[in-house]
């Protein structure tokens, strides 16, 4: 039976010792202060045009999205939050939270898992619980709870709907995260443009996913930056970029590595991180992977 509980203080933000070490012990870098200066901003909840990820600086005459922890000068691991009263251990092992006939706005998250070096991390636990459309935790069975492990690229991808809000909290997901024989990462992922956000003591803006309509639903994207030592490729990037695109003409479903050089539509460009290629991703449209020239 689905019940929905009053909002502790630790769920409204209360102090925890989580918030805490977030309040202080999170050091400033720029990608922080860039996060900061665009927080308060006006975003759209769906943005629209191409697939976009969250760390994008947006297009050109918008003002940009807060950039989400990203491996683009190793810095920031995604920063961890209060897991709150609504969490249950055992959760099945599954992608999709719902069926043909769940209620609410269909949503897909995907993205990519990688460590301190920009490289991506197979065999990462990850644990999704949410509330369902009404803003209510299932508390009796596992209802909108599932655990999933990346991929051998890093990846992810849940199926879901876009949760419901209850009251003292934004609109959020929650996601424990952990690497092969390292510590959990318990955080939450956000949505842009939400009323909620300017007055949820919780949100952080460097958890904002990105956000696009997607036929009836929505798709969003984040990737997870975890504090898992990696030794940088000494020629990641390249210091002398290949004269020739080995990659050959962009094609969906290819694997690419940073610095690999594809075609498409008349121009050259080189892969700026590691990724598997998807529709919507194609060169033009998605700047934080791939750099014409």
């Amino acid at each position: 039976m689905t019940e929905r509980s009053a909002v502790p203080p630790e769920e409204t933000g209360g102090t925890s010792r989580n918030d805490s070490r977030q309040a202080t012990g999170r050091p400033i870098s720029r990608k922080s202060l860039l996060k900061a200066a665009v927080a308060a901003s006006a975003v759209p909840l769906v943005v629209g045009g191409g697939a976009a990820l969250a760390r994008d600086a947006g297009r050109a005459g918008t003002t940009p999205l807060a950039l989400t922890p990203s491996c683009d000068d190793g810095d920031d691991p995604t920063p961890e939050q209060m897991e709150g009263p609504y969490f249950k251990p055992n959760s099945p092992l599954r992608s999709s939270l719902v069926t043909s006939s769940t209620p609410g706005v269909p949503l897909t998250v995907s993205g990519y898992v990688f460590g301190r070096a920009c490289k991506p991390v197979s065999g990462v636990l990850l644990d999704f619980w949410q509330a369902d459309t009404n803003g209510a935790y299932d508390m009796a069975g596992f209802a909108f709870r599932g655990h999933q492990f990346t991929g051998a690229d890093g990846s992810f991808s849940l199926t879901t709907i876009v949760p419901g809000l209850y009251p003292g909290r934004t609109r959020h997901i929650h996601v424990k995260a952990q690497a092969p024989g390292r510590p959990v990462l318990t955080t939450q992922l956000y949505f842009p443009g939400e009323p909620r956000n300017a007055t949820d003591a919780i949100f952080d803006p460097a958890l904002l996913m990105n956000v696009r309509s997607a036929g009836s639903g929505r798709e969003g994207t984040f990737d997870f930056v975890l504090d898992v030592a990696q030794q940088p490729d000494p020629t990641d990037p390249p210091t002398v970029p290949p004269t020739d695109p080995p990659g050959g003409s962009w094609a969906a479903g290819t694997t690419y590595r940073a610095g690999d050089r594809v075609t498409y539509g008349g121009g050259s460009y080189r892969c700026l991180q590691g990724h598997k290629a998807i529709v919507g991703w194609e060169p033009p449209l998605v700047p934080a992977l791939w750099e014409r020239g």
